[in-house]
C-alpha cells in the first residue's frame, strides 16, 4: 500500500502546468484590452489604410508643374568645349583624355571648368571617349551637358501675373534651328518678356547651341515645352491672353495692333513655312511686319525681336 501511494504522488508531482492553489502565478494572466477600437484605427483594416492614405495626401505639398526634361548632350572637340565653357553653357562633367597633349586650348578649358567649381573633371582613356562619342573626333575633350529643365507653359503667365505684370510670351511653331531658339530667348530677355514656349516634337530644344546663341540669357529666361502647342495657346486665351501670330499675309501691320500693350502671346513660325494651319486658326490676330526692302521673310529670331520691340514700347 505504501509503495502504491508513493508512485501516485510521484506521478502527480510530475504533471505539467499550474498546481491547485497556485493562483495562476505560473501562467500568463490575461489582461483586458478595453473597448474595441473603430475600424479606421485598427491596423490592417481596409478603413485604416484609407484613412492613412487620406492623411498622407493632405500633408503632401503641391508640386510645381514641369514641362519635362530634355536629353543630355555631349560637346566634343577642343574649340567647341572651350567655347561652351566660355559662354556659360551648363555642364556637369569634363572628360579629358589620358596623356593628352597639354596645349593652350586644353589648359584654357581646364581653367574655365575648374573656375566654375561645380563641374567634375575626369580623366578617361581614348577608347572610352571614342565609345562615349560614337567615334567622333573629340580631340581628347568631351563636355557633358545635363538635360534642360523645361517649365510648364501655364507657369510663365502665372509668374507674370504674380508680379503684377501683363504676360509677354513668345511661342515658336515649327522652328527647328537651336540657334534661332537661342536668339529668341535673348530677345525675350532684352525686351522684358516672361518666357518662350516650344512644342515637344519637331522643334528646337535647349541644346548647347541654343545656350551659346542666347549669350547667357537662358539662365534667367525660362523656356517651356508644350505637348500640344494649339492647346497651350487655347489655355492662354482662357487665362485672358491675346494670341498674336506673325504671317506675311496678316491683316494688320505689327505697329498698329493695340493688343500688344496687354497680356499677349506672340507666335512665330518657321522661316519657310510660317505658321501651321491649326496654330494660325487659333490666333486672335494675324499681323505682318512691313518690309519695304522686298525680303520675303525674316528668321524667327529677327521677327520675334521686331514684335517684342513694338510690345515693349506700349508697356
Amino acid at each position: 500500500m505504501a509503495g502504491n501511494s508513493q508512485r501516485r504522488n510521484r506521478r502527480t508531482s510530475n504533471k505539467k502546468g499550474a498546481q491547485v492553489g497556485s493562483g495562476g502565478k505560473r501562467r500568463r494572466s490575461l489582461e483586458g484590452k478595453g473597448p474595441t477600437p473603430p475600424a479606421s484605427a485598427r491596423k490592417g483594416h481596409v478603413k485604416n489604410r484609407l484613412a492613412n492614405a487620406k492623411a498622407k495626401q493632405a500633408q503632401r505639398r503641391p508640386v510645381a508643374r514641369r514641362g519635362g526634361k530634355g536629353a543630355s548632350e555631349m560637346v566634343v572637340g577642343r574649340n567647341p568645349v572651350f567655347e561652351a565653357l566660355r559662354d556659360g553653357v551648363p555642364a556637369s562633367t569634363l572628360y579629358v583624355q589620358q596623356f593628352i597633349d597639354n596645349d593652350e586650348r586644353v589648359r584654357e578649358a581646364l581653367q574655365l571648368a575648374t573656375g566654375r567649381g561645380n563641374i567634375n573633371i575626369m580623366e578617361a582613356p581614348r577608347p572610352e571617349l571614342d565609345r562615349m562619342t560614337n567615334g567622333l573626333n573629340h580631340q581628347g575633350l568631351v563636355l557633358q551637358v545635363p538635360p534642360y529643365e523645361y517649365a510648364h507653359p501655364e507657369d510663365l503667365a502665372a509668374a507674370a501675373f504674380d508680379d503684377g505684370e501683363d504676360p509677354l510670351i513668345v511661342a515658336l511653331d515649327g522652328v527647328t534651328d537651336p540657334r534661332n531658339l537661342g536668339a529668341v530667348v535673348r530677345s525675350v530677355s532684352a525686351f522684358g518678356g516672361h518666357g518662350v514656349v516650344v512644342p515637344e516634337r519637331r522643334a528646337a530644344g535647349m541644346t548647347a547651341g541654343a545656350w551659346k546663341t542666347s549669350a547667357g540669357t537662358a539662365a534667367r529666361t525660362p523656356v517651356a515645352r508644350a505637348t500640344n502647342l494649339t492647346r497651350a495657346l487655347e489655355s492662354y486665351q482662357k487665362a485672358g491672353l491675346t494670341v498674336v501670330g506673325l504671317a506675311a499675309d496678316g491683316d494688320t501691320e505689327v505697329g498698329e495692333l493695340e493688343a500688344l500693350g496687354g497680356p499677349v502671346v506672340i507666335v512665330v513660325g518657321s522661316e519657310g513655312k510660317g505658321l501651321s494651319r491649326l496654330v494660325g486658326e487659333t490666333c486672335d490676330h494675324l499681323v505682318r511686319i512691313p518690309m519695304p526692302g522686298g525680303a520675303e521673310s525674316l528668321n524667327a529670331g529677327v521677327a520675334a525681336g521686331v514684335v517684342l520691340y513694338e510690345a515693349a514700347k506700349r508697356r
